[in-house]
């Protein structure tokens, strides 16, 4: 009898796992043309402390340069930059008119507002990581220019890497020529693959993948969604291309929710229905209007009524390039403000508030007691603190352990080049080489780490100081230990407050979209944007959790549970969404999607209690939403559209 092999615990297996995916020559190209060439024109022009903190800068960029849309880039670049000029001119003043204690109180204090900040998202929790950075380095390096130079310095470094992000064409573009509005490249691919990821859920349809693939159809959403949101570079209503783009994003909402509908029913659908969206995705990525003869799929049930209107809609708005818009809701500022001051927001803060001002104050006691040898900064300890505190980068001790064998791997590999390349041209040849591998080096936190820290090595002794190697190894080991001190500790309140505030969040979520579609079935406006609504936050609660199970059993103990709830709760969207496409063919629901739904309350209500979160969420609830099922259920029947 064949025994299974024995399986990794979470938090090994995670520490050993890797992302997949081709190079992204384009941000590698970028890598190399940003701190390198920076460095080397501050050598140049004699102000070599100005080049290493515009390299600082554009490497730091140079992390959150993640494939996407040219617009969307501005925020995700653009945010974290003015954070990390505002810490790096906050902790140069504070560092030259402070003492040791103010300054760690100040620095405690910034740890707090970065940390609580850092959880609303990811485009966040870049501004949380690069103020406090910076802060950190503006505090230790002691800069001979002012600090407002050291600011403007640093933006320019992000800015030319932000530059090169919006201007450079892609391979492939540069292939096809301009004419195409190559600008538009990372837009039109992730409206592709909108349709794309349509046809791959039809494919599916009663098969054991459709539940792999429905989620890859909204992770496919959420990307389009996110390139297509970045500001616009005009004034009015932008170009035609543009335009286009958001008619084209539109059109695919009512083929994935008719998708949807039909993987739901747990029912193959004929091969030729997936045809359609395919077509579709050849035309945006080719930017041309026509799409050809789309094959209709056969008009039997209401899902695929509601693909076949779909697919028509779809060719109108191919052909005249006009409406359509994101449907995604804006959070406000004061939802913005209760996010920070929620409890993910709270253990957040309070976590890396602890590891960020216990980590400056002990490494300035060691520069004190002159234990730092050779180099007489004291930056690196709660810099790298900041990194390895953040839950969002993964699983804490997954995080430590990158950590670790990152630094240690950089570090010697750095002083085995710097014992021999010439200085500084072998040097700054040693930054360009790093800022080209980070882009494929971000897979694996380790990697990335190791990359970083030869960067940043090769650029303090081009800045004049001793690589100092072995210091760095020990500062890396120390702040490992922090954080995991600091990672264990109870905070106030419950714990895993991140993950049961997304959960929450997510439930809301998907109990407005129910109340909604149950009430308003005929908004398909509002409709869409709940929708997305709905599954974005649930798939932002689902990388929340699967993280947090990858923790040490110490931690991970705390969100036991939250899993099954996330689960029952995607079935449920699925379940309103089939609702949805339903009522729009017949007018009522029939026995079968009430029966699924009260099905749905009752294990929710029964996981939520198993895992410790009660039965009531901030917005409707399953008690208050039976009756409008039941009302639902009684509407007049055989009102059948027309088509």
């Amino acid at each position: 009898m064949n025994r299974p092999a024995p399986r990794l615990p979470p938090w090994i297996a995670h520490a050993l796992s890797a992302q997949r995916g081709p190079v992204p020559w384009s941000a590698v190209v970028r890598g190399a043309l940003a701190a390198g060439p920076l460095l080397l024109a501050g050598v140049l022009a004699g102000r070599t402390s100005l080049g290493v903190v515009a390299a600082l800068g554009a490497m730091l960029a140079g992390v959150n340069d993640r494939p996407g849309s040219r617009r969307a880039s501005v925020g995700r670049l653009g945010l974290p930059a003015l954070a990390g000029a505002a810490g790096l001119l906050a902790g140069s003043y504070a560092g030259r008119h402070t003492g040791a204690v103010t300054l760690t109180l100040l620095l405690t204090l910034l740890g707090l507002l970065g940390g609580a900040v850092s959880a609303v998202g990811p485009v966040a929790s870049a501004v949380g990581t690069q103020l406090l950075v910076t802060s950190a380095l503006g505090a230790g390096m002691m800069l001979p220019e002012p600090g407002w130079e050291s600011a403007l310095l640093y933006l320019a470094g992000a800015g030319w890497l932000l530059g090169l992000r919006l201007l450079l064409p892609t391979p492939s573009s540069a292939a096809r020529g301009a004419r195409l509005g190559y600008r538009f490249d990372g837009e039109r691919a992730a409206v592709a693959g909108v349709y794309e990821a349509v046809a791959a859920l039809l494919d599916a349809a009663g098969t054991p993948g459709a539940t792999a693939r429905r989620a890859a159809l909204t992770a496919a959403l959420d990307q389009a969604q996110d390139a297509l949101a970045g500001p616009r570079l005009r004034r009015h209503a932008g170009s035609a291309a543009e335009r286009r783009l958001h008619a084209q994003y539109a059109a695919a909402l009512p083929l994935a929710e008719a998708a949807t509908a039909l993987a739901w029913a747990e029912r193959p659908v004929p091969a030729r229905a997936g045809e359609g969206p395919r077509r579709l995705a050849v035309a945006v990525r080719a930017g041309v209007r026509a799409t050809g003869p789309l094959p209709a799929p056969a008009r039997t049930v209401p899902a695929l009524r509601a693909l076949d209107d779909a697919l028509l809609r779809a060719a109108e708005a191919f052909d005249s390039g006009e409406g359509g818009r994101l449907h995604t809701r804006r959070r406000g500022a004061r939802a913005l403000l209760r996010i920070v001051l929620g409890a993910g927001g709270r253990e957040y803060g309070f976590r890396v508030a602890a590891s960020f001002g216990a980590s400056a104050a002990l490494a300035q006691a060691l520069h004190r007691t002159g234990w730092y040898g050779p180099h007489p900064h004291w930056y690196w300890l709660p810099a790298t603190a900041v990194f390895l505190v953040k839950p969002d980068l993964g699983p804490l001790v997954s995080r430590v352990l990158s950590r670790a064998a990152g630094t240690v791997l950089g570090a010697l590999v750095f002083a085995g080049v710097a014992a021999v390349v010439p200085r500084p041209g072998g040097l700054i040849a040693v930054v360009a080489l790093c800022g080209a591998l980070i882009p494929v080096a971000a897979r694996h936190f380790a990697a990335l780490t190791a990359v970083i820290t030869a960067l940043v090595l090769a650029l303090l002794m081009v800045g004049g100081e001793p690589g100092a190697s072995w210091n760095r190894i020990g500062e890396t080991l120390l702040a490992c230990a922090l954080v995991l001190i600091a990672g264990h500790l109870p905070v106030p309140g419950e714990r895993a407050g991140g993950v049961r505030a997304r959960l929450t969040v997510a439930a809301d979520a998907a109990y407005t979209y129910l109340a909604h579609v149950l009430d308003e079935p005929g908004e398909r406006a509002r409709r869409w944007t709940l929708r997305r609504d709905a599954y974005r936050t649930l798939a932002e609660a689902q990388a929340a959790i699967g993280r947090a199970a990858a923790e040490l059993p110490a931690l991970a103990r705390h969100t036991e549970g939250t899993a099954e709830v996330a689960a029952t709760l995607e079935r449920l969207v699925d379940t309103t969404t089939a609702c949805a496409v339903h009522l729009d063919d017949t007018g009522s629901l029939d026995l079968r999607h009430r029966e699924r739904l009260e099905q749905l309350f009752t294990e929710l209500a029964a996981r939520r209690r198993r895992a410790g979160l009660g039965t009531a969420d901030g917005g409707r609830t399953p008690e208050g939403l039976s009756g409008a099922i039941s009302r639902a259920g009684r509407k007049e029947t055989g009102v059948t559209h027309i088509r």
